[in-house]
């Protein structure tokens, strides 16, 4: 990462004259400092009095402090939407179409923003409250965001856990399942794979009123298998009791094609309600990094007028 300084010299009549007077000094360091660039601050400033400006010096510290941390959040924020497209982050870090580097380079104060008819005090409390604007948008933007994708992750998990705990809609099909029979129901277990044999074993033998080989492996993960087995309504909660025995997990799972469904479409309209959402706040958060980022060095540029003038 490319360290800048802002250092304010002594002036003269040429200030030409001063700019290569510290290039040439500068040029013997050339292993902490590669380059150097004016830094164009208005000389017409209004500097108001002393007691203001001794009072402006400590809020301009504070808000430079503050203008930093939010071109940070924003910047950081940029790079979380970005997922997997992570390293395209610092080709979209951009201040008025240039580098944040290029950008510190030409500086050039912000006559249309900032206009220096107004007093230092009024200047900063322009920036302060775009700043403000900025951070506060972020967190509403931020937590919209954040909400709908924690959803649709929390969905996508249910998708690809564990048959523990994974949605079972999208695994099953209609007919591995007795549907709408006043007396049978089909019940769908979690064994483990190396306990394969003893469910086969005994499955039958669980309860009461189990339908002989009506059992069949429908899906596995990495650990465990996802069978069906039919009995009786009446006989479920003594198969369960006695599943538990064995370690077998049944799961609370009944066939709905309606739920189902509403399952799928929840998950495909909250992928097209994140994609939707991605451009306008990809946008913003371009935008606003710029803001924030030469909102910041608009005020370092005050701090170091003021400060020059204190000295």
């Amino acid at each position: 990462m490319t360290e800048f300084w802002i250092i304010s010299v002594p002036g003269e009549r040429d200030p030409n004259q001063v700019y290569q007077r510290l290039q040439t000094t500068l040029s013997k360091y050339k292993d902490i400092c590669s380059q150097v660039n004016k830094f164009n601050i208005p000389p017409d400033f209004k500097v108001g009095t002393l007691d203001i400006l001794v009072g402006l010096s400590d809020e301009l510290s504070k808000l430079d402090v503050y203008a930093e941390s939010i071109t940070k959040k924003v910047a950081q924020y940029m790079g979380d939407v970005l997922e997997e497209q992570k390293h395209k982050l610092e080709d979209n870090l951009t201040v008025n179409g240039l580098s944040p580097a290029a950008f510190l380079t030409k500086f050039q104060w912000d006559y249309a923003k900032y206009p220096v008819k107004q007093t230092l005090s009024s200047l900063y409390a322009i920036i302060s409250e775009q700043l403000t604007k900025v951070d506060s948008d972020l967190k509403a933007k931020s937590q919209s965001y954040n909400n709908l994708k924690g959803c649709l992750q929390n969905l996508e998990r249910k998708q690809t856990g564990s048959l523990l705990t994974r949605e079972l809609g999208d695994i099953v099909k209609r007919e591995q399942f007795i549907v709408d029979s006043e007396y049978l129901t089909t019940l769908v277990v979690v064994v483990p794979k190396n306990m394969y044999n003893d469910w086969k074993s005994n499955y039958e033998r669980m309860t009461d009123m189990v339908v002989p080989k009506s059992s069949e492996l429908i899906f596995e993960d990495q650990d465990n298998g996802l069978w069906t087995v039919t009995l009786f309504k009446k006989m479920t909660d003594d198969f369960k009791t006695q599943a538990r025995e064995f370690r077998f997990v049944v799961r609370d799972f009944t066939y709905d094609e309606k739920k189902i469904e509403e399952s799928r479409n929840e998950l495909s309209k909250l992928e097209s309600d994140k994609k939707r959402q991605f451009a306008p706040l990809f946008r913003w958060l371009k935008v606003n990094f710029g803001e924030a980022f030469s909102a910041m060095v608009h005020i370092k540029a005050l701090r170091v007028f003021v400060e020059s003038v204190l000295r």
